[in-house]
Formats: C-alpha cells, sequence, structure tokens
C-alpha cells in the first residue's frame, strides 16, 4: 500500500512556487490525491496543503522541498494518523459528552488520554467511556499552585493537544506558553458584550437576535487567539433564557467539533492572530 501525507508549505510568495513544489513531487513519482493554496496579499505570504502518495521517505521529501523553496519557507511533512487529546473541563457537559460520543464512534480522529477537571461533576459520564478521569482541585490553592499541579499531571501524557471542553477557568500566560498552540478552547460569541455570570440571561435581557460560538487557539491574550471556527443561529423574543443556553450550547458542541476536525487533518496555518483553513 502507498504510503500518504499531508505537506503543509508557508512561505514569501515569489513566481513558479507551485511549479517548484509540484515538481519535487513528479520527479519523485509521487501522486498529488489533493492541493489546495492561498496567497495573502497583504502580506505578501504564500500558503500551500497537498495530500501526497506513494513510495517516499519524508526526510529526503523535505530536503528537496528546501532547497527548492525561499529560505524562510516553513515545511511540516505530516503522515495521517490520530491525534493525542487530553480534555479539560469542569461541571458543563454538554462540550465534553459530545467529544466523547464521537470518540467512541470512530468519528473525532483522536484518542483522547484522559479527562482533567476541577470539579468532579463529570467523573460518572467520563468513566462511561473508561477515559481516566483526574480530578485536580482549587481548594486553597493559587492559580498558579493549580496549575502546577495541572502541569505535574499533563507531563505523564504524551499528547498532541489539551482540548478546553468548557474549562472555567482562566490560564496564566505561563500556562499558555507552555503549551504554544497547543490549547484549542470554545465559548459563547458574546465576549466581550456580556462576560462574567450567566451571559445568556444577560443577552436574553438585551434583546439580542443571533447567538454563536467561536473556537480558537488559546493564547496569553485572554479570548483573543486565533480563530478556528465560528458559527451563529437566530433567535428571538419568544424563547426565554434558558431555551437560547440550551440553543448556545448546541451551537458550541458544533463549532467545537468541527475546530477539531480541522485542526485533526492538519488543515490550519496560523498566520499571526488569524488561520488559513484548508
Amino acid at each position: 500500500m502507498a504510503q500518504k501525507a499531508r505537506v503543509l508549505i508557508d512561505c514569501q510568495d515569489s513566481q513558479g512556487l507551485v511549479y517548484q513544489i509540484s515538481k519535487v513531487f513528479y520527479d519523485r513519482k509521487l501522486n498529488i490525491d489533493n492541493n489546495r493554496e492561498f496567497v495573502d496579499k497583504e502580506k505578501n505570504k504564500f500558503f500551500m496543503r497537498s495530500v501526497i502518495s506513494g513510495d517516499f521517505v519524508i526526510d529526503e521529501i523535505k530536503e528537496a522541498l528546501t532547497l527548492a523553496l525561499p529560505n524562510d519557507a516553513t515545511i511540516r511533512i505530516i503522515e495521517p494518523k490520530s491525534k493525542k487529546i487530553i480534555l479539560m473541563a469542569t461541571k458543563e457537559s454538554h462540550c465534553l459528552g459530545d467529544i466523547l460520543i464521537r470518540w467512541a464512534s470512530n468519528e473525532l480522529e483522536a484518542n483522547i488520554e484522559a479527562v482533567i477537571s476541577n470539579h468532579n461533576d463529570l467523573k460518572e459520564l467520563t468513566n462511561r467511556f473508561n477515559i481516566p478521569f483526574i480530578h485536580i482541585g482549587t481548594e486553597d490553592l493559587s492559580r498558579e499552585e493549580h496549575e502546577q499541579k495541572v502541569i505535574k499531571v499533563l507531563d505523564t501524557f504524551d499528547f498532541d493537544y489539551i482540548v478546553l471542553a468548557k474549562y472555567m477557568r482562566i490560564l496564566s500566560s505561563d500556562f499558555v506558553d507552555y503549551y504554544p498552540k497547543k490549547i484549542i478552547n470554545i465559548h459563547h460569541s458574546f465576549l466581550p458584550a456580556f462576560i462574567g455570570a450567566n451571559p445568556y440571561k444577560q443577552a436574553h435581557t438585551r434583546g439580542v437576535k443571533i447567538i454563536g460560538a467561536t473556537a480558537h487557539y488559546v493564547t496569553s491574550d485572554l479570548d483573543e487567539g486565533p480563530i478556528i471556527s465560528q458559527d451563529v443561529i437566530s433567535v428571538n423574543h419568544r424563547l426565554e433564557w434558558r431555551d437560547m443556553q440550551r440553543a448556545g450550547r448546541d451551537v458550541e458542541k458544533i463549532v467545537l467539533a468541527r475546530a477539531l476536525s480541522f485542526v485533526f487533518n492538519d488543515r490550519v496555518f496560523v498566520h499571526g492572530n488569524k488561520t488559513i483553513i484548508f
């Protein structure tokens, strides 16, 4: 059976890049099963994602591409395989439950190594899927002390991403910087309009007409990391705030699932504070 790999390239744009890349594949008798490219004309930045198949050695392909491309090129060659993830949650079950069901149905394209939570509320749900549940309480601990305990546990696992499935604690810059581009979060899209407790009740009082959700990479700038996926639905005056909350939670879990699919299939380029998604 032929090997497969995903080749992700970004560099300054210049004439003939697609030809140079394709020639590397052609000269080695490799098939291009899928190919997408994009140029950010304002930044003069080129992005390309190719799926190749055939007989090849990854290091040899990378060396050939390095010689063919500008010096600033970033080249990632990734063999398709399930990512390893850690889920972090608090008390809300909708996002965690959806991810667990997708995992159990072989739809997640990732292996869940463990669930870490600062409360015990979701232990029974997690145990139904025979996934380790680790409770790290916050009692009498500063944020820094709690995060050090979490890091100590995380360091016992080999993982690709941390997914915040409604983990309701603000992470420090030190924690985020320890896992750069490895933490994915989901939140309602009312920010910064309705912050604090019960944003859906606040939104209902204000009479909003749409509600939505945003999935993004976590950075040291709170809720301002590169956006991976977003969506909205319409609401109206007939809905009570609890109805809006239920609808919002449905959007949250769908947006998070879509974002994870993009990331796990190596379709995302982080470009400054935004993303390019193929």
